[in-house]
């Protein structure tokens, strides 16, 4: 029996919600500073955190923010997070369970919206973005941080099958290029977008997916057969550890 995409994405990540929070990948970076410290200057009264997974922006929201969304599909994601706000004594922390396309929040809701690492999930890269501007007031600041391709085909073949392999509910990760035309179309300006690289270790990377053993010996099938070029575009080591590229897109509502 098959099932949906968004039960496939439940399915993978709810068992693994501790991993992510506990993610050293996830709980920090510039990125994850940018977020705050925009967050900081604006002080939203309602902050929205779309793909919560961890909970990580959530938590860098909280204190600047009057009320934080944490959104995802993923029930067992959620409880994680509704825990681990508890804990941290972060009370302005609700939880919603949700599809990026269908928040069921009001228009207008939030004057500040952020999603970071969750983007290459989204089913309907588009409709999560114009479904982030319904619920987005008028010139709130919306931030939205992933992992990108080049834009180069025999790069970008590569990356979304090692991905896809980890983690069968991957959908793509996009370029520089798509994101800014999508961002367009669905309504926010981009004022600047950061580039950085992020070297992943391939045993935690594998481990926090809990990926079958079968996956990792493909992956590591296409690392090594890999041309010359791929190997030297991702940096792949001899343990299969690797350099991914990422993107923070700076933007306003229009």
């Amino acid at each position: 029996m098959t099932t949906t995409q968004n039960r496939l994405i439940d399915r993978q990540f709810g068992p693994m919600a501790a991993a992510y929070v506990e993610s050293r990948v996830h709980a920090a970076g510039a990125d994850l500073d940018l977020i705050a410290a925009r967050a900081a200057e604006v002080r939203p009264s309602v902050a929205l955190d779309l793909g919560t997974g961890g909970g990580h922006v959530a938590y860098a929201l909280a204190p600047h923010a009057g009320e934080v969304l944490a959104c995802d599909l993923s029930a067992g994601m959620l409880a994680t997070v509704a825990r681990t706000a508890a804990e941290k004594g972060l009370a302005n922390i609700r939880t919603v369970e949700a599809d990026v396309r269908a928040l069921g929040l009001d228009a207008a809701t939030a004057d500040f919206v952020a999603s970071r690492y969750s983007a290459h999930h989204w089913t309907d890269l588009a409709a999560g973005l114009r479904e982030a501007r319904r619920v987005a007031k008028a010139g709130a600041p919306a931030i939205f941080a992933d992992v990108v391709t080049s834009g180069v085909a025999l790069y970008d073949t590569h990356l979304q099958a090692v991905e896809l392999l980890r983690d069968p509910s991957h959908v793509r990760n996009r370029s520089i290029a798509e994101w800014t035309a999508l961002l367009r179309d669905a309504g926010f300006e981009t004022l600047a977008v950061r580039r950085d690289r992020l070297r992943l270790d391939f045993a935690t990377w594998i481990a926090r997916m809990g990926t079958p053993e079968a996956h990792v010996t493909a992956i590591r099938s296409l690392q090594e057969g890999a041309s010359a070029e791929v190997r030297r575009h991702f940096a792949i080591e001899p343990d299969g550890s690797f350099l991914l590229e990422t993107a923070v897109f700076e933007t306003v509502a229009d």
